[in-house]
């Protein structure tokens, strides 16, 4: 890891690398399914302050990672964001783990107060809320 101010940027090589330095970070994972229950996508996600940081990992070579301000009420679809990157896993990883961790105070208007989590979709049509700890 290298530190640079207030970011940490972590090394990462393969997938799993990218995954271990996100649950080390807070993230909480979903796996939402279909019908049959076959995992379509890997979705970690960690509230802090202000914003929500997403990664959805559809496939290898087909990731869509965002920054949300926290007041977003649909994660996985949100109507606004405040950084987005699509890509391959990799690269989508080694860019999400490089945003500062910092709140963005004054960012887009968004309110000072701190998030206390989000709705991510579940099984069936439900909803789940994820609490940020």
């Amino acid at each position: 890891m290298t530190f640079s101010g207030d970011t940490i940027t972590a090394e990462i090589t393969d997938i799993e690398s990218g995954l271990q330095e996100l649950i080390h970070r807070g993230y909480q994972f979903v796996h939402p399914c279909d019908a049959n229950g076959e995992v379509l996508a890997v979705v970690g996600v960690r509230v802090h302050d202000n914003v929500v940081d997403v990664v959805r990992l559809n496939a290898e070579d087909d990731v869509v990672a965002t920054r949300l301000p926290g007041t977003e009420e649909d994660i996985l679809e949100p109507d606004v964001w405040l950084w987005r990157f699509t890509g391959d896993a990799v690269t989508a990883l080694t860019e999400l783990l490089a945003l500062p961790d910092e709140r963005i105070p004054g960012s887009l208007h968004l309110p000072e107060t701190a998030s206390k989590g989000c709705w991510v979709p579940g099984r069936g049509g439900t909803s789940k809320w994820l609490a940020a700890s």
